[in-house]
This record gives structure tokens, C-alpha cells and sequence, in this order.
């Protein structure tokens, strides 16, 4: 398994309980997929370097998470579907020795 940062923001116009849904859902798909989420880093609300559709702020969100090399394509996929995530950046960790 490797280490992975995900990074992600979740759209401004949704509720405690939509936003912690949310977090679950992404930790969900991860676990299903064999991995791990190992940190967790919410940077709260913040505002867009740029409008994302009619979105003007976002909730930041920083998964740290070991998955195997074969599932991160699934995990991008339904991040691309999931209507409460509006962008996304999945990067292999550099490897420290």
C-alpha cells in the first residue's frame, strides 16, 4: 500500500449533518477499498482562489490515507459524482527514507 494526500472541498451550502455525512462517505469508499485514513485535517470554511460554479466559498478538507495503487481510480471516480464534493486532488505522499 502507498500513502496518498487527499485533498478536497466540500460545497459551502450544506449543513453540519450534510458536511459530517460527507466526511464519512469519502472514508467509506476508502476503507471499502482496502485502506486506511490515517489523519484527518479540516481546515474549515474558506474562501475560493476562484468561483467554482456558483460557488464563491468551500469547506477544505485533508485526508491523509494509505490504499492500494488500483483503487484510487475508483475513489477519484465517485469523488467526480459525489454532489457535495466540488473539487479534489488525490497525490502519492513523497516517500521519506
Amino acid at each position: 500500500m502507498r500513502q496518498y494526500e487527499l485533498t478536497f472541498i466540500i460545497a459551502s451550502d450544506v449543513d453540519e449533518q450534510e458536511y459530517n455525512a460527507a466526511l464519512a462517505q469519502v472514508q467509506k469508499w476508502i476503507e471499502e477499498a482496502g485502506g486506511t485514513v490515517e489523519h484527518v485535517d479540516q481546515w474549515g470554511r474558506r474562501k475560493l482562489a476562484y468561483n467554482i460554479g456558483e460557488y464563491t466559498e468551500g469547506f477544505y478538507v485533508s485526508f491523509g490515507a494509505k490504499m492500494h495503487p488500483q483503487a484510487t481510480a475508483e475513489l477519484e471516480r465517485n469523488l467526480r459524482l459525489f454532489d457535495k464534493v466540488i473539487r479534489h486532488l488525490l497525490v502519492r505522499a513523497d516517500e521519506r527514507d
